[in-house]
């Protein structure tokens, strides 16, 4: 008796899991509103890792093209505009480029602002998971910020790629390129190798990942339904990754 009731209650998560979802890309694709026709998504991607790893200095050279070596910490939470024009290399969306306005979110990676910004991560279509190449902790603590996404991401299969930042340091590497992407292999995470001061990756990492929420969202629009059981985001419980990424890996 015991057994079937902690059964119909991991049913009943699980179905939930699937309504948050279902209703969350519902929103995507309503019909914009005059005021909003200048693109045709809002697209919210959050930055996270610890603190000093060059999460603001990435997404400063992706919006900007800009890039400081000043460390300034950054305070609970902020956020970048860009706006790009996607067009699926699948001929999705009937062939035609799509507007979209891309909002990047700048999380704070100390402990302190945890709970301010686990706060948004069910807002959050896409994740950039950065650690330093030069600090074997950060890319240690992956891990555990994969586990946070388990508990606050919107739904079971969040789209993540994994950067390794600070890829122009190679005389100060603490963790091999071969590391890495045996770990991202494992997760089934496209995994990049990006240095905000050299640009080196740093457009190719954030259009991956642009490609596999478009594609979810591509996959919502054909089938006039949710694909949560076929979408290619990663399982945060699955043994086994997916085959293939996105068309920048």
């Amino acid at each position: 008796m015991e057994e079937s009731e902690k059964e119909g209650r991991i049913d009943e998560g699980r179905e939930g899991e699937r309504e948050r979802a279902r209703l969350f890309f519902s929103f995507l694709l309503l019909p914009l509103t005059p005021p909003m026709a200048d693109y045709d998504y809002l697209l919210k991607f959050l930055a996270l890792g610890d603190s000093g790893v060059g999460k603001t200095s990435l997404l400063h050279r992706y919006t900007e093209n800009t890039f400081t070596g000043q460390f300034i910490s950054t305070v609970g939470i902020d956020f970048k505009e860009k706006r790009v024009v996607y067009k699926s290399s699948r001929g999705g969306f009937g062939g035609r480029g799509q507007r979209v306005l891309l909002q990047l979110w700048d999380t704070a990676g100390q402990e302190r602002f945890r709970s301010l910004t686990t706060a948004f991560f069910r807002d959050a279509m896409g994740f950039i998971l950065i650690f330093d190449i030069t600090n074997e902790q950060s890319f240690l603590n992956i891990r555990d910020w994969l586990s946070q996404l388990k508990v606050h991401a919107y739904c079971e299969t969040p789209d993540i790629i994994i950067c390794g930042n600070k890829a122009d340091l190679e005389n100060r590497r603490q963790v091999s390129t071969a590391r890495a992407r045996q770990l991202a292999d494992q997760l089934g995470l496209p995994y990049f190798e990006t240095s905000a001061c050299t640009a080196t990756n740093v457009d190719k990492a954030v259009d991956c990942l642009l490609d596999l929420v478009m594609r979810r969202i591509q996959q919502s629009v054909d089938s006039s339904a949710l694909p949560l059981h076929e979408c290619r985001g990663l399982s945060l419980d699955q043994e086994s990754p997916p085959q293939g990424y996105c068309s920048q890996c």
